[in-house]
């Protein structure tokens, strides 16, 4: 008779266990499924907050960046040159109200006036002005004070001392030479000489030899009106 084949014994079956509810620190106890719910909620509502912040931060950062780099490339349009002021003509259209000659100097290229103008000051002084753009870009103006005072001249000159005289084409002019004053503004360098009725004073921020070009041109303004 045949050996009888033992059976195998099926292999138990296992149930997994539940995992415990996790205990909450703050509450001592496990969360109820409502409590879990609202906590993923907030977690959720956070998140988005976060987010939404940092895409604002990022769009900020972007939109200064774009406006920058359009300051910084775009080319702005040049400004037109300022058309030079016609002192010959002003003076033409003044002098019928004074008697004294106005000096309207013959200055070489690239002197361009910026202002012209005859006024009257408080103490009846009469002031025939212009101002002028050298060649240098820098600026001298012409201040021909008629029947002038010498209170005139101290408050012209914001009350600066003479420092020496130079003769240019035989006449002589008073120096206020105050370019290393703290803060010497159009005043840095002023001549000074009298001619009949009119005192003609110089001032501005060029260098000597263009002052020397400007007083030049005057002194035939000067001889006719000796």
């Amino acid at each position: 008779m045949a050996a009888k084949t033992p059976r195998e014994k099926p292999a138990p079956t296992r149930v997994p266990q539940a995992k415990p509810p996790r205990v909450v620190a703050e509450l001592g106890r496990p969360e109820t499924p409502e409590e879990t719910a609202a906590r993923k909620a907030e977690n959720s509502r956070k998140h988005r907050a976060n987010q939404t912040l940092r895409n604002l931060l990022w769009s900020l950062v972007a939109s200064v960046g774009l406006m920058l780099l359009i300051v910084i490339v775009v080319v702005r349009p040049a400004q037109p040159p300022r058309e030079a002021v016609d002192f010959v003509t002003i003076a033409e259209q003044a002098q019928p109200t004074i008697d004294e000659p106005l000096a309207t100097p013959v200055l070489p290229p690239q002197w361009d006036a910026n202002n012209a103008e005859l006024s009257r000051a408080a103490d009846g002084v009469s002031s025939w002005y212009i101002g002028m753009v050298t060649p240098s870009d820098e600026f001298i103006a012409l201040n021909q004070g008629i029947d002038a005072n010498p209170t005139w001249l101290s408050n012209l000159l914001e009350q600066r001392a003479a420092t020496g005289t130079e003769t240019i084409d035989g006449r002589e002019w008073t120096i206020y030479d105050h370019r290393d004053a703290e803060d010497p503004g159009n005043f840095a360098y002023s001549m000074v000489t009298t001619e009949g009725a009119s005192m003609y004073v110089l001032h501005g921020t060029a260098d000597s030899n263009e002052f020397r070009t400007f007083a030049a041109s005057l002194e035939s303004e000067m001889a006719a009106g000796e």
